[in-house]
């Protein structure tokens, strides 16, 4: 353990610099108006290359919505003593946009070392586990450890917006075996503390009111689509906070959440009252619930809204993601981790959920 530990401190400054051209490569997902994961692919598809992996492969999805046309995902192997079983280190390639960058300190894809961290975008999400994962690799490999079984890392793409073009056909594609220990680095503590084994399921909406646009000075001519808007997102936050209020103490937070966040710009200047407005939620539901009833309900309540206030509402699901089974806590995987993070860490583990 020690020789490990010892090649983990010599390949630091490595590891930087690693993060930083990571940052430095602009792979917003396309889904936000981003380029996509090609360029930084290819660049990690090198890099294992580069650090001795045994096998580098990549497997492209096809997405015309980018300029080369596919979605990369890369896969390294380190031999082990055996193949049967495989042990997966899989983190995303992809991140969401920078957000106004007048709010940056740093320029967001330059890679900022600064008071023993590292700023930018894609530096925690996720990028620093992903080269933690790879050097790990590396780490062993010059210790001339050879691992019970196959260490894999899968770099992958598209996870901000559905992994539709990442994991999920990878799995189709039959990659990851059964019997394999597969652990997702996205989500935790950074001293290790905490192991996530279940998700809420995921629903974005997309909530546009159509009304009648006219001067503001003759709000009685119109029909402010941006007032009712408002008035209907409040009412869907209200409902949804009363109705599926139970709480699951295995979530952090315990309950589910449903917060409006995205608000497209409606008119340009203050004095005309807009006749379209569009809005968006981000909808994370406890398990228990049922996502088609959960969608039905706010149709619903949309369509109430459109006859008591005369609009049209359109409402749509522009994502939805079905919260799987939780992983087992005695399960293999989990029990290995807790029991190995506590005996090296010296600290309590907690086992939970998350958004």
């Amino acid at each position: 353990m020690r020789e490990i530990e010892k090649n983990i401190e010599d390949l630091k400054g490595e590891m930087v610099e690693a993060l930083k051209k990571f940052i430095s490569i602009n792979s917003v997902n396309p889904s936000f108006g981003g380029p996509g994961e090609y360029k930084k692919a290819i660049w990690l598809e090198n890099l294992l290359k580069m650090l001795g992996y045994d096998e580098v492969r990549r497997i492209d999805i096809p997405d015309d919505r980018v300029e080369e046309k596919v979605r990369p995902n890369v896969i390294g192997i380190i031999r082990g003593k055996e193949s049967g079983r495989k042990i997966w280190i899989v983190t995303h390639m992809d991140t969401v946009p920078e957000g106004d960058r007048n709010l940056w300190e740093t320029d967001p894809f330059e890679g900022i070392e600064k008071d023993g961290r590292i700023f930018g975008r894609g530096a925690e999400d996720n990028g620093g586990s992903m080269i933690a994962s790879i050097y790990a690799g590396v780490a062993l490999k010059r210790a001339g450890i050879k691992p019970d079984y196959d260490y894999c890392v899968a770099l992958v793409a598209d996870e901000e917006a559905g992994s539709e073009y990442g994991i999920a056909p990878l799995l189709r594609k039959g990659i990851f075996g059964k019997e394999d220990l597969v652990i997702v680095a996205d989500a935790g503590e950074k001293d290790g503390s905490f192991i996530e084994v279940a998700e809420k399921s995921i629903v974005w909406i997309k909530l546009e009111t159509i009304g009648k646009q006219g001067h503001a000075s003759n709000p009685d001519e119109c029909v402010n689509a941006h007032r009712i808007g408002m008035e209907v997102a409040l009412d869907f936050y209200r409902y949804v906070r009363k109705k599926y209020s139970d709480e699951d103490p295995l979530f952090t937070p315990s309950r589910t959440t449903f917060e409006p966040t995205r608000k497209e710009e409606n008119v340009g200047n203050v004095n005309t009252i807009p006749g379209k407005d569009v809005l968006y939620f981000d909808g994370r539901i406890l398990p228990k619930y049922d996502l088609d009833d959960f969608i039905y309900d706010l149709e619903k309540l949309a369509m109430k809204h459109e006859v008591e206030k005369k609009v049209k509402i359109k409402f749509d699901v522009i994502q939805r993601f079905d919260a799987p089974p939780p992983t087992p806590t005695d399960s293999d995987v989990v029990e290995r981790l807790k029991d190995t993070i506590e005996k090296l860490r010296g600290i309590k583990v907690k086992i939970g959920g998350i958004g």
